[in-house]
């Protein structure tokens, strides 16, 4: 059976211990394939099978003991050596400083921007969940469970039934009117998910900014004007603003809008599928029964309102042919900003 004064012997050589390599040395004098415990966990099968169990189990305690202290000697000298460093350390206030200091995300920028803009108009910025129910997000804007929107390939759904990761900013303009009585001018920007390919003008998950207005005797002619001047804002006088007739649920009439690329500056180009323009979103009138959902009467107010995506006027503002450059890991092209 092991004798117990290697155990002891093995504690007092660890506590002493001056450096790491002692400590390895240690290691393999007492549990190396040599060692003095290994060697008492061989001879245990040579022993008469009475004996064996008690021979054995003392070989492993002492093993394991011995382990341990062998971790207790390595962590000492571990903290032994940081204080040591830490004591040596000297601060130099007059050495030059090679520190890099970081900035904002290009779209964080322009995002800050966009929410400047509209509170210069007059807007208030409102927020919302990133995960919606099924109500906020569809069916309060007349998106019906038959309605294409719905199908998956549009839509991530939850493992929680009734819920999911937002497919737009609008459920907050829903929860927004709900509380809140006209005159209303908001802006909700905030994560959007789809479930979408990505390409060079779209993502899977990406920013959006929507807009809305709730008064008395708002037209169309407030929609564009509002759009138009947050373009000319962020983009400069010369920025042309299209509306194209659309669709949407929620709004009647809708419309898609878009702005001139500044890449090819109308000419047609890659980043704008040679039209000379880029798409950014959608708006239209708001529908009377959104309104009446939320308890606003349609007969006395109306409305407009607008989403876009940042990242889509992020490539116009700085040139960029591909939106994917924006969430890449690449220091190289966020440093330019």
């Amino acid at each position: 059976m092991i004798d117990l004064g290697i155990i002891k012997e093995a504690k007092v050589a660890l506590s002493s211990a001056a450096d790491e390599r002692a400590v390895a040395e240690l290691r393999v004098k007492y549990l190396g394939r040599k060692g003095l415990v290994t060697a008492e966990l061989k001879s245990v099968g040579t022993l008469a099978p009475r004996e064996r169990a008690a021979a054995g189990a003392a070989a492993n305690k002492a093993s394991a003991e011995i382990e341990a202290a062998i971790a207790e000697a390595e962590n000492r000298l571990r903290l032994a050596k940081l204080e040591q460093s830490t004591q040596d350390a000297r601060l130099d206030l007059t050495a030059p400083s090679d520190v890099r200091i970081g900035h904002l995300h290009p779209v964080g920028q322009l995002m800050d921007e966009i929410v400047r803009l509209f509170w210069q108009m007059g807007f208030s910025v409102a927020d919302g969940p990133e995960v919606e129910t099924e109500w906020y997000n569809f069916e309060a804007l007349l998106v019906g469970a038959d309605h294409p929107a719905r199908d998956m390939q549009d839509t991530f759904y939850s493992t929680t039934p009734g819920l999911l990761p937002r497919t737009h900013t609008s459920g907050v303009q829903v929860r927004y009117m709900e509380t809140h009585e006209p005159p209303i001018r908001i802006i909700a920007p905030g994560k959007v998910y789809r479930n979408e390919d990505e390409d060079n003008r779209h993502l899977w998950m990406f920013y959006q900014v929507e807009g809305l207005v709730v008064d008395k005797g708002i037209s169309m002619a407030d929609l564009k004007g509002t759009l138009l001047a947050m373009l000319k804002g962020l983009l400069g006088d010369d920025i042309g603003l299209r509306l194209r007739p659309n669709f949407f649920p929620y709004t009647e009439p809708s419309v898609e809008m878009d702005a001139t690329c500044i890449i090819c500056r109308g000419k047609g180009c890659r980043t704008c599928s040679g039209t000379g323009w880029i798409e950014l979103g959608g708006a239209g009138m708001v529908h009377p029964q959104v309104l009446r959902n939320v308890g606003i009467d349609p007969h006395v107010y109306s409305g407009f309102a607008f989403g876009f995506g940042p990242e889509r006027i992020a490539l116009v503002k700085y040139g960029i042919d591909d939106i994917r450059y924006f969430w890449r890991p690449d220091l190289r092209f966020l440093e330019q900003f």
